[in-house]
């Protein structure tokens, strides 16, 4: 399982591999490479500029120094120079010759005896920042020895412009060295502050989390051990809020497994005593039966009661083992003919004496794709609830009782209704009406048919409601899904709809 991982893991592409892994593994490493590398995008941003700013302020020296070596012949009445001081000058300028432009005339100043071609000219007047930068660019991405000639504004209003041509080679030496000591400089930058983010995250989140996720995954291995509940700290941030939740949460989880854990060891008592009490309740039956013999008045009076009763106990201690089942097995389901299946449940509710009239309102051709065993035991267990609905209502069997087993289909699900003419839910059982041994109606009743029928309902991706009840009787509807069929919810009219219409829940 784990090889299945690391290879769903792995980059198929060998250079995206080697660009990707060093941002792999703890957040504490990705934090530190991810702070460094945005340090240095943003270093680069004001480097560009920096470097472009630098070859400017470069150029403008020279054009200053070029325009003081030229005062020099201003000096001289006739604006000569002897030619040792005017190579002097020149070198201690660093340019081939310099030209001022005064009154839109253009006058050699000075110049070397045979200057060389200029390669490439950069007017700095008026130069926009995007154009500065290309032109630095452009500069270091030049070749030795270029010529250039750089146009600019002269100083003390000496003129209108003033032009040199100067040897590109030591402006780019230049800012080269510049260039490298920035990045060593930005590099040490962005390395301290990286250091400094990286410190403080580490210390306000990274271990913060790193302890939610090491209580976590221990928290797993062991949920019942107390002491595996995380100790909120008293931080007052998200971070404290999610310890809390998760303490929380935690203690909730703990305390519905100790319930779990409770509850599984008393139905394990229940199963047996259920088992040994259905074993006893069985003799007495029998011995119930040999009384029943006895032509006696008063025991002929008592002993339909004494039956109903040792039935009940039965039919407690059956429904008790079998809920007690782990869980129901996967339905096979199949199409199946529902007609006959709801006549068969009708035949194994209905008794002769009972006084009610079954109406079974269900197409001949109307199929569903359920478990037929299932979905009986479903209908059993809601057409029982019915009849002693009707027959226990009021203590007396009805003259005119009515249940009636209706079923259609709506698209890809099957509807079946099962009504009653009983005196209705009690407002206190609907709050629990499909949990067992909660949900009963009767006060000799377990509530375990409707939450098996409940059960058995989801089974099949479908569910149970309760469509109305009131003095004119209850209705229920089963809702039945068919294989692969979209999720479509039946028409809800449920406890809550009925509530607010006032149908006397």
């Amino acid at each position: 399982m784990t090889e299945t991982r690391e290879t769903a893991r792995r980059p198929e592409n060998g250079r995206t591999a080697f660009f990707v892994w060093p941002f792999r593994g703890s957040l504490s490493r990705r934090l530190l490479l991810l702070t460094i590398l945005f340090v240095m995008l943003a270093e680069v941003l004001i480097f560009v500029p920096s470097v472009a700013n630098f070859r400017l302020t470069w150029l403008e020296q020279r054009m200053a120094a070029a325009q003081i070596a030229s005062l020099a012949l201003e000096a001289r009445p006739d604006n000569m120079v002897t030619p040792a001081l005017r190579e002097e000058l020149l070198e201690n300028a660093q340019v081939y010759s310099v030209a001022l432009i005064r009154d839109d005339a253009r006058r050699l100043v000075l110049s070397d005896d045979m200057p060389p071609l200029v390669d490439a000219e950069f007017d700095l007047r008026d130069a926009m920042a995007m154009m500065l930068i290309m032109d630095a660019v452009e500069t270091i991405m030049a070749r030795e020895g270029r010529i250039i000639r750089v146009t600019g504004e002269p100083g003390f209003g000496a003129g209108e412009s003033i032009e040199i041509v100067l040897d590109e080679t030591p402006l780019r030496k230049s800012m080269l060295r510049y260039a490298k000591n920035i990045f060593l400089l930005s590099l040490v930058i962005s390395i301290i502050t990286a250091s400094l983010v990286y410190i403080v995250l580490h210390f306000l989140l990274v271990r913060p989390m790193r302890r939610l996720s090491d209580n976590m995954i221990a928290f797993r291995e062991n949920p019942e051990d107390a002491r595996r509940v995380i100790a909120p700290s008293a931080r007052d941030d998200e971070i404290g809020v999610a310890e809390r939740e998760l303490a929380d949460m935690q203690i909730g989880i703990r305390a519905t497994l100790n319930q779990k854990a409770r509850l599984a060891s008393l139905g394990i008592a229940v199963s047996k005593i259920s088992h040994d009490l259905r074993n006893i309740l069985a003799s007495a039956q029998l011995i119930s039966d040999r009384i029943g013999a006895v032509n006696d008045p008063t025991v002929q009076h008592l002993a339909p009661r004494l039956f109903a009763s040792i039935d009940r106990a039965i039919d407690l201690c059956a429904k008790s083992l079998k809920f007690g089942v782990a869980d129901e097995p996967v339905p096979e389901r199949r199409p199946v003919a529902l007609q006959p299946l709801a006549q068969e449940v009708v035949e194994a509710v209905s008794r002769d004496d009972d006084g009610i009239n079954w109406i079974v309102d269900i197409a001949p051709d109307l199929q569903i794709d359920a478990d037929p065993d299932q979905l009986f035991r479903l209908l059993l267990n809601l057409a029982r609830n019915a009849s002693q609905a009707v027959t226990e209502g009021d203590g007396a069997a009805p003259e005119n009782g009515e249940i009636r087993l209706a079923a259609r289909r709506e698209r890809s699900h099957v509807h079946i209704d099962i009504s009653d003419m009983g005196p209705g839910l009690p407002k206190k059982a609907l709050d629990h009406l499909f949990e067992p041994f909660s949900g009963g109606t009767r006060s000799d009743g377990t509530g375990l048919g409707l939450a098996i029928a409940a059960e058995l309902a989801r089974s099949h991706g479908g569910h149970i409601e309760l469509v109305s009840t009131g003095a004119a009787g209850t209705t229920f509807r089963v809702c039945i899904p068919d294989r692969g069929a979209a999720h479509l919810d039946c028409p809800n009219k449920g406890v809550a709809a009925m509530a607010a219409e006032g149908q006397g829940i």
